[in-house]
């Protein structure tokens, strides 16, 4: 058993996994993850990226706010080894030196900066190693990760056999059609075209049709796993597993483009840091699902931590 610490830095949040993790024995053993802490900040590193190229300094002392908070839980904890993964805004930022400085400073380790791909097989093996023998949810999987400025694909049955990463995350698409409070038909439209775009350059590559159990993971996903739960605040354990139907998703996502940030705001499992991005990711989803004849989408809170505390525990780094 190995004591991990594994983080998650994207577009929009930054998040921490402490967990006990066993790995697989034998052909068939999946391994088992124990948590120990899990927390999430929205940090906005992301913002203005998609504008500038370039990471904010207020962008990045947020980040860095939330690193000495880590790493004082790290410590308390005593994970043994620490695996810090940056994902979208950090692969397209000009200055990620300094983001790449500031945390080494922080918490001793470098952030990984990983490619669309790698994002996608760690997301893939945090979201299905606990849903392996489930005769309910057949396999081929696809694993759809929704993040802040972009969002993962991935095809496979016990392991990721096609993946794809495609700039449609909700943080880069609420700030490239800046969509009104409430969004204009107009602006919704631009943005669906701009998923609808990116779901063909997905099919290129990833047969996302062949899928059988739609997985939908991060936060876009499980507020709207939340949302149709009727939740009066956010419960992962609720949240986790659930499975919601393509009418309660098309449902929920109309009602989030049509209302106010005032309106989204007094929503129970809301986080405040989503309010703005929210309509844009709930329609990423829907899309998808519109896209692969999906009658319903299971919401997963195991991801791309879960996977990134396997893999180091595996010695896969």
């Amino acid at each position: 058993m190995t004591r991990v610490a594994a983080i998650d830095c994207g577009t929009n949040s930054i998040r921490l996994l402490v967990a006990d993790v066993t790995a697989p024995s034998g052909a068939s053993g999946a391994g088992t993850l124990t948590e120990l802490d899990r927390r999430m900040t929205i940090v906005r590193l992301g913002q203005g990226v998609d504008r500038t190229g370039r990471l904010a300094p207020e962008a990045l002392e947020r980040t860095f706010a939330a690193c000495r908070e880590y790493a004082a839980v790290i410590k308390e904890l005593g994970a043994e080894k620490i695996r810090f993964v940056a994902t979208s805004a950090s692969r397209d930022a000009e200055n990620r030196d300094d983001f790449v400085r500031g945390v080494l400073g922080i918490l001793g380790v470098e952030p990984e900066v990983i490619t669309g791909d790698q994002e996608a097989e760690f997301s893939f093996t945090g979201a299905t190693r606990s849903l392996a023998g489930r005769t309910d949810l057949p396999t081929p999987y696809l694993v759809v990760d929704i993040g802040g400025g972009s969002t993962e694909f991935v095809v496979g049955e016990e392991h990721a056999r096609a993946a794809r990463s495609v700039d449609i995350g909700c943080v880069r698409m609420t700030e490239r059609h800046a969509p009104g409070d409430p969004a204009t038909p107009e602006q919704i439209a631009a943005i669906r075209a701009d998923i609808e775009a990116a779901l063909d350059t997905v099919e290129k590559t990833v047969p996302i049709t062949e899928a059988r159990t739609l997985v939908g993971l991060a936060g876009s996903v499980t507020t709207v796993g939340g949302i149709a739960l009727g939740l009066a605040e956010y419960d992962s354990a609720a949240i986790h597993h659930s499975r919601i139907s393509y009418e309660k998703v098309e449902e929920i996502t109309t009602m989030l483009l049509r209302s106010t940030h005032d309106e989204r705001a007094t929503i129970g499992v809301m986080h405040p840091g989503r309010v703005d991005v929210i309509g844009a990711g709930a329609l990423v989803l829907l899309t998808i699902m519109q896209r692969i004849g999906a009658r319903e989408v299971v919401v997963s809170e195991h991801d791309i931590l879960d996977g990134i505390a396997y893999k180091a525990a595996e010695g896969w780094f």
